[in-house]
């Protein structure tokens, strides 16, 4: 541990003690805290050479959520790969909102979701998904993606969790699988949530702004969103109203510097209420949610 902890540290690696913990517990097999109640354990050579290499590569910024294949999501064990998105707490505002909603307004299902229908686009490993289902347990969703690797991860997670026979995982690109979905009619739903591709390209090409973890290892079309940051938060504020029943709720995760324009947009459409629109902010205080609900 005190290895790693200088290690780590050295290279300027984020949280080294969190990652050493993570890393070693991962190869021993065993929780965290079990590194301080048997500290006399000898280590096989196989776990010796396996820590070495993990530790090499998170030498390198490949993220420790990856070296041990998942992370936590709103209390989640959530499976990640290089395919995927490594989900991340201002990306919880969501579930926190839709599920504050639906418990306190009539006709969206109360503590269980009765009733409710969610589509997730761009769901990437499903953790919002199959976090809404697993705080509200009669609701259902689809969610989709353009990457068939992303959603193999998803329908894994989906497994994990339970939720498999209530969440229907559609290939395609944002809005065109509920589009020509056999149920027609929009689906009808009660809530429209997406974390798109959202950086501007000003913030990712600032040295900066992106860190290496983030540029070298995660993949790109989960995180770039044209020069402006909204080529992919636009075809969604413009379509996904027709989307949604009367009263229903649109929430996109958008970048701080574009939250306001992402506003305006939604405050504009003409299926939207205008009062309705608001920006919520994350666990840092950014501005990191757009919310609006469309007219009766």
């Amino acid at each position: 541990m005190a290895w790693m902890n200088a290690a780590f540290a050295k290279h300027k690696i984020e949280s080294p003690r969190k990652i050493s913990e993570l890393l070693m517990a991962h190869v021993l097999g065993c929780d965290t805290i079990r590194l301080y109640m048997d500290q006399d354990r000898p280590a096989s050579p196989l776990e010796k050479a396996t820590l070495r290499d993990l530790v090499g590569r998170a030498l390198k910024h490949e993220p420790v959520q990856y070296l041990v294949g998942e992370w936590w999501f709103y209390g989640l064990p959530i499976h990640v790969s290089p395919a995927v998105l490594i989900p991340r707490p201002c990306t919880e505002v969501i579930v926190d909102e839709v599920l504050s909603h639906a418990r306190a307004e009539p006709g969206f299902g109360g503590k269980t979701g009765e009733g409710v229908r969610i589509a997730d686009v761009c769901t990437g490993s499903g953790c919002i998904a199959i976090a809404l289902l697993k705080n509200l347990p009669a609701a259902t969703a689809v969610a989709t993606d353009i990457s068939e690797p992303a959603l193999g991860v998803a329908a894994q997670n989906a497994k994990r969790h339970a939720v498999a026979d209530r969440l229907e995982l559609l290939h395609g690109d944002l809005l065109a699988p509920l589009i020509d979905h056999p149920a027609g009619g929009g689906l009808d739903l009660h809530y429209l949530v997406s974390n798109p591709p959202y950086i501007p390209d000003a913030e990712w090409n600032a040295a900066d702004m992106v860190g290496r973890n983030v540029r070298d290892f995660e993949p790109h079309s989960a995180l770039r969103g044209g020069p402006d940051g909204l080529v992919l938060v636009r075809p969604l504020i413009e379509k996904g109203p027709e989307r949604l029943r009367p009263h229903g709720r649109i929430l996109i995760e958008i970048a701080a510097a574009t939250a306001r324009q992402a506003s305006r947009l939604l405050r504009e459409h003409p299926l939207i209420d205008p009062e309705s629109v608001r920006m919520v902010k994350d666990h840092e205080g950014l501005e990191r949610v757009v919310v609006g609900a469309r007219r009766a």
